[in-house]
């Protein structure tokens, strides 16, 4: 029996090479893996970027009353023109003139109760020379005139205080504009300083737009031009104004506002598309996103030396877009670089490389 099985039993050591210890056969070379590679090429005219957004004025102002009251009138309408003065919107001043009539009132009463007291001091300052009256009556009287004065002075300015809030039951433009919107109407009771009426300033127009947090830093120095959707192939100079430094809490993106040129006939509302362009720099390489790995340094991705071997090269990545990473260095043109299952390979592994390209 055991002769039979010892016949039947390949002789391992007789497949050996001369002069192999058994032990040495433990360390067995890796398999050859097939992987997928794409030839990195240097690409020096990264791609324009689109962006979908709205004409808006570049000053955009809601008007309301500095003081609280019944909403009389409002003959602003939405897409009313109106100039510097005129007015938008009135409000029911039966009030505003009993406190202006009360003011000038009291401001009568003061000024009778001033002269009056003038003339006292006047009598007593004559009975002092005379020797009639004391000095200290004389005092008394002037510091009753002084205290006089200073009462008349404040019911002065009661008047005006009471002339301005009646002039502000009209609510009128501070410049010129369109309405572009209306939050009161005629019988609402109002709150102090509650918009009424919105309006978009004559002048500059702008493109508002999202820009995803992969652009924001590139915005900057990139060209811009709009175009309108009422105007297809049409493309007007834009120039970047203003770029939010907190994104938004629900889309994740920052709002960008765009100048238009003078030459842009654009309406408030109208679909824009803004294209970005970046300025001209350093030839990059663009990959599937695929093709990188991260194991805690960095990103890196799988290169195929001249022998046909695995070697892992740290790279700079400048912007994602697409599924498409951006690499800024650390890749040479002509490099063979791995694309798909970077994560299960190993470094110095012997590879057979497919193209992946197309």
């Amino acid at each position: 029996m055991a002769a039979a099985a010892a016949a039947s039993t390949p002789d391992v050591r007789s497949r050996l090479a001369p002069g192999t210890a058994p032990a040495e056969t433990a360390a067995i070379a890796p398999a050859t893996q097939v992987v997928m590679v794409a030839t990195a090429r240097l690409d020096g005219a990264a791609p324009a970027h689109r962006l979908a957004g709205t004409v808006r004025a570049r000053t955009e102002t809601d008007l309301g009353f500095r003081v609280g009251g019944k909403l009389l009138a409002r003959p602003a309408e939405v897409g009313s023109q109106v100039k510097a003065g005129d007015v938008v919107a009135t409000l029911d001043d039966t009030d505003l003139r009993l406190q202006l009539e009360a003011a000038e009132a009291a401001r009568s009463a003061a000024r009778i109760a001033l002269e009056k007291g003038q003339i006292d001091l006047d009598r007593v300052t004559t009975l002092e020379k005379k020797g009639w009256a004391s000095n200290q009556a004389s005092d008394a009287r002037t510091v009753d005139v002084e205290e006089l004065r200073a009462r008349l002075l404040q019911a002065e300015r009661s008047v005006e205080l009471a002339e301005n809030a009646l002039s502000y039951a009209t609510l009128r433009a501070d410049a010129a504009g369109v309405v572009t919107e209306t939050y009161a109407e005629a019988g609402q009771v109002l709150g102090l300083g509650q918009p009424v009426v919105r309006i978009a300033r004559a002048g500059d127009r702008e493109a508002v737009v999202s820009v995803p947090e992969a652009l924001v830093g590139a915005i900057g120095g990139a060209s811009a031009e709009a175009e309108f959707w009422s105007e297809p192939g049409r493309q007007y100079p834009a120039t970047l104004r203003e770029l939010s430094p907190v994104a938004d809490a629900a889309t994740r993106t920052f709002e960008a506002h765009f100048t238009l040129s003078a030459d842009a006939e654009a309406e408030l509302g109208m679909s824009a598309t803004v294209s970005l362009t970046p300025a001209a720099g350093r030839p990059t390489v663009v990959l599937p996103t695929t093709a990188l790995i991260d194991t805690g340094s960095g990103p890196s991705v799988w290169v195929i030396g001249s022998d046909d071997r695995l070697e892992a090269r740290a790279v700079v990545v400048a912007g994602y877009a697409a599924g498409r990473a951006r690499i800024a260095s650390g890749l040479a043109g002509g490099e063979r670089v791995v694309v798909l299952g970077a994560h299960r390979l190993q470094a110095g592994a012997p590879v057979r490389a497919l193209a992946a390209e197309g």
